[in-house]
């Protein structure tokens, strides 16, 4: 199975490819999409044909997007929960069913503790694919998201708990 996995972002969008084949997880590919433009309507479009690029090359068989968390700057969560929408409309687009996770159960998921900080994430993601180079922090992030759906799809009894 042939997971992408998507850390939404307004101006940084990591996604992370990874297939999975029982408990063995093999990374495929990560990067950053960065949003292009002044006004809002433009990034978000940059957003969407970056992304689109991505599903066309990669050819996932599932995707699964991280949650935003709303913070104390209304305008900034609107903002992230537009990029987001993007994220789960383009794999959608291709068909395909995209999981939801919260932050603190991806973080759970694949470092063991719901509040780890992103250096504890990238290490572990090199843990669990060892020689994978990182496009940045948001991709690591993003192939956690992949880690952590290839996880729960493959225990579906499995509950997801922040």
């Amino acid at each position: 199975m042939r997971v992408l996995g998507i850390d939404p972002g307004l101006r940084n969008m990591g996604w992370g490819v990874i297939d999975a084949e029982g408990s063995r997880l093999r990374h495929v590919a990560n990067g950053i999409v960065h949003s292009e433009g002044t006004d809002l309507s433009m990034r978000l479009l940059s957003l969407h044909t970056q992304l689109t690029a991505v599903l066309r090359e990669y050819a996932p068989d599932t995707a699964a997007v991280e949650q935003t968390f709303v913070n104390k700057d209304a305008v900034a969560t609107l903002k992230l929960g537009q990029a987001r929408g993007i994220a789960l409309l383009v794999p959608a687009q291709f068909g395909l069913d995209v999981g939801e996770y919260a932050p603190n159960a991806v973080k759970k998921t694949v470092v063991g503790v719901g509040h780890a900080d992103k250096g504890q994430i990238a290490h572990m993601v090199k843990m669990q694919m060892p020689g994978v180079k990182l496009a940045g922090p948001d991709a690591a992030d993003a192939l956690a998201v992949a880690m952590c759906h290839a996880f729960y799809v493959r225990a579906p009894g499995m509950k997801v708990r922040a």
